[in-house]
């Protein structure tokens, strides 16, 4: 280099940032056409780390406080450039600040119902969402696996991938939570600590701490949550099929109603719907209650006085039960035989 140029080159002998947003996570000193001064100070504020790289390879990270730069304090750059002792001259390096703060009330959901296996269930689709909260840890491996040599790497930058993070470990969480999708509801805290127990090691792969979650919802589909429904509607009335049947048939009053009224009837109309579904549901509840009572020991009449077309009607209504996942293979089996003896 000649005289000329030394002169020109320009020499940095402070080093600092000034967070000016709440965005950025890493940022890059500039160094374009300048060289650092041996001696010089470099700042490093609370809620920030700096990294020094050495044409591509991490060398020293600081922490905060405030540094003279010399062979003692840089001691992975003095050995990756073999400098003696007696270095005093201006050198190059690529100088990165993390900021370390704490990111808050960063949304994540379930774009799609996701599916689980489930205590109850066996296997469900669910819905959910909340919020998290995380900090740059291990500025070395978020500098290598994330934010790279980019002049400055942002939050919104970070979001999508965090997103697809959880997401990917959200099904794990829940198993490991050994909460019934019943519960979850009732037990979010629970829900959210074996969630973040679960993404932890995964945020510290890419050099992030995870600082807190929660999960504010859980659902279930539309077309789930009707069967959910009709379920606890079930289990309301207990092992009283006719309760139920009576209960199913004041669901289906609306139906009837609206149905006879289209057809042109008006008001008489729906009082013939609404008649017709009060009359079914006297008869197959009345039906259905004697095909489950067992037959009193001083009975001799046979089960034939029940009409065929009575148990048919009371079966299609089982099988729909069935159908819907209320009643199981086996409890419909089980009431299609004592029916059908009525009328054997």
């Amino acid at each position: 280099m000649g005289l000329m140029d030394f002169i020109k080159k320009q020499f940095i002998d402070v080093i600092q940032w000034t967070e000016t947003d709440e965005q950025t996570l890493a940022w890059r000193f500039p160094m374009a056409g300048m060289e650092i001064q041996y001696g010089a100070s470099l700042t490093v504020r609370e809620s920030q780390m700096a990294v020094f790289v050495n044409e591509g390879q991490v060398a020293d990270v600081f922490g905060p406080g405030m540094y003279k730069l010399t062979t003692q304090t840089i001691p992975v750059l003095t050995y990756l450039k073999n400098w003696d002792k007696l270095f005093e001259s201006p050198f190059k390096s690529d100088v990165y600040f993390f900021s370390t703060r704490q990111r808050v009330d960063q949304r994540w959901g379930t774009p799609q119902p996701i599916t689980i296996r489930d205590k109850d269930f066996g296997a469900v689709r669910l819905r959910a969402f909340g919020n998290y909260s995380y900090s740059v840890h291990d500025p070395r491996a978020f500098h290598t696996k994330i934010s790279g040599t980019r002049e400055r790497y942002t939050v919104d930058e970070l979001d999508g991938q965090l997103r697809g993070l959880i997401l990917q470990h959200l099904s794990d969480g829940i198993a490991q939570s050994g909460v019934p999708f019943l519960d979850l509801a009732a037990n979010q805290v629970e829900f959210a600590r074996a969630l973040e127990k679960e993404l932890g090691p995964a945020f510290e792969a890419i050099g992030l701490k995870l600082e807190g979650m929660t999960v504010q919802n859980v659902s279930l589909p539309e077309e789930l949550q009707k069967v959910l429904d009709q379920r606890i509607g079930m289990g309301m009335v207990g092992n009283d099929m006719g309760k139920f049947m009576q209960y199913q048939t004041a669901q289906s009053i609306p139906e009837f109603a609206k149905t006879a009224g289209s057809g042109g009837g008006g008001i008489a109309g729906d009082a013939m719907g609404l008649g017709a579904g009060v009359a079914l549901g006297q008869v197959l509840a009345q039906n259905l209650q004697k095909g489950l009572q067992p037959p009193a020991a001083t009975e001799a009449a046979p089960a034939a006085t029940v009409r065929p077309e009575d148990v048919m009607a009371t079966l299609e209504k089982l099988g729909e039960l069935k159908a819907k996942g209320i009643l199981t293979q086996e409890e419909f089996d089980a009431k299609k035989a004592e029916l059908l003896k009525k009328i054997s």
